[in-house]
């Protein structure tokens, strides 16, 4: 057997492990672990979140916890062991650290570790995953310049200057030809433009009559927010900037 190597716990946000692609290990060859869509090698996770829903079981034999930081929500599981979970309550503020698990499509968090926090480590948490977004989206746009390169030559270069091996990088170009392949702008633009008698078209009436998924549809609207390509001459109301 291959002795397992006990990887750090990273710091990372629940959103960028529910969107992660789980590979699972085996004792020959390697540990489990999750890649994060910047293509992050995750095993062991340490989060501050808030307990939003609790469970235990007649028999004490399990136990689960959701936690929420903000930006999704995940299930720390206990099996046989739960005190640890026994001891926290809805609306607790705490820092987990756990193993990051899979079963039947759900990834999960088993329990190392777990404390209740002061609020201003979360706040602290918020700046230090921040500081290290901007790190990762810088690396994505290098990445995502040079996508055109040689599939060998393009693994061996993010390999030497970021330490990404060929899972991780498989998966962020998976994520970034996704992104190319579906901008949803120019038809909530085209939508926008079809409806507008003058005075702008209600966002209300852009969730109602366009059939893509609600979320792509805030997604499109706040980048065209941002680039300028629409405006709100009032609140509520959307309007296409007119060259």
């Amino acid at each position: 057997m291959i002795e397992m190597r006990r990887y750090p716990a990273k710091k990372v946000r629940i959103k960028d492990i529910v969107e992660g692609r789980f590979f699972h290990g085996s004792e020959e060859s390697r540990e489990s672990f999750l890649v994060t869509p910047f293509g992050q090698k995750v095993s062991r996770v340490n989060l501050v979140a808030s307990v939003i829903d609790k469970f235990l079981s007649e028999d004490s034999n399990y136990a689960f916890i959701v936690l929420d930081d903000g930006s999704e929500s995940i299930r720390v599981k206990a099996f046989d062991e739960v005190e640890v979970l026994e001891r926290v309550e809805i609306g607790d503020l705490v820092q987990v650290i756990g193993r990051v698990r899979e079963f039947n499509g759900e990834v999960y968090l088993t329990c190392e570790a777990l404390r209740k926090v002061d609020p201003n480590l979360e706040i602290l948490r918020k700046l230090e995953i921040l500081k290290e977004l901007v790190k990762q989206k810088r690396v994505l746009e290098e990445i995502k310049k040079l996508s055109n390169l040689p599939e060998a030559e393009l693994t061996s270069f993010v390999k030497e200057k970021y330490g990404m091996d060929e899972a991780c990088l498989k998966f962020v170009l998976e994520n970034l030809n996704r992104e190319k392949a579906i901008d949803y702008k120019p038809a909530i633009l085209k939508l926008i433009e079809s409806l507008d008698k003058g005075e702008g078209v209600e966002i209300g009436k852009i969730f109602e009559l366009s059939n893509l998924p609600e979320n792509e549809i805030e997604k499109a609207i706040d980048e065209l927010l941002s680039s300028g390509e629409l405006f709100e001459p009032k609140p509520g109301v959307l309007k296409r900037v007119r060259s």
